[in-house]
């Protein structure tokens, strides 16, 4: 996520990248209407035009998550590889880090919030980070590994295993540790798919 809301959208994107800075920053439970207004500059007032209730703001938070994603990944697409396309991922996430010192993963942040609710919003947010998975598996089999899934699943847990410790520990070393260790291994597999294919 952004450290700031971007003034070029309407006040209803606004509100949407607001929601999900201050969810992330604070929390869904202790964040309040009136805080998501003051971030998105908007009147409080203003608020319950475009959004009712908390509930449709946390729908909102999900949405602007997903549109970040989706622009990451295009952002991605312009490397000419899938190696080199999984490694600027994991070198985004590496400069993230200082917010994840902070904060925690924006998404897994609140997807663990979202658990403990029977709303249903919790598998809103599940599909924004399935989508991230599968644009993760896709690469890996653009690199011609059959265990494209299981390499996806591998390189988003670590990523969320290391926010979580870097968050814990307060130490962004650990990010950037684990990030090295990351594209190394991206190279690694990519240097074992070569030689099989050259066989």
């Amino acid at each position: 996520m952004t450290d700031s809301v971007p003034v070029r959208v309407g006040k209803r994107e606004r509100l949407a990248d607001a929601a999900a800075r201050v969810f992330h920053e604070q929390g869904v439970e202790k964040t309040t209407i009136a805080d998501i207004a003051r971030v998105a500059e908007v009147p409080v007032g203003n608020v319950y035009y475009y959004f009712k209730t908390k509930d449709q703001l946390i729908q909102a938070a999900i949405g602007a998550h997903a549109r970040t994603a989706r622009e990451v990944l295009a952002e991605l697409e312009r490397y000419e590889t899938p190696a080199q396309r999984l490694q600027a991922l994991v070198r985004g996430w590496v400069e993230q880090r200082e917010t994840a010192v902070r904060f925690g993963c924006p998404s897994g942040t609140l997807a663990t919030e979202l658990d403990k609710r029977a709303d249903g919003l919790d598998e809103e947010l599940a599909a924004v980070m399935r989508e991230l998975l599968g644009w993760i598996e896709a690469q890996f089999a653009a690199m011609g590994r059959a265990d494209a899934r299981e390499l996806a699943v591998a390189l988003l847990a670590s990523y969320q295993g290391i926010s979580l410790l870097t968050n814990t520990f307060r130490d962004p070393g650990l990010m950037e540790a684990e990030g090295r260790r990351l594209v190394a291994w991206i190279d690694s597999l990519e240097a074992v798919t070569s030689r099989t294919a050259d066989r």
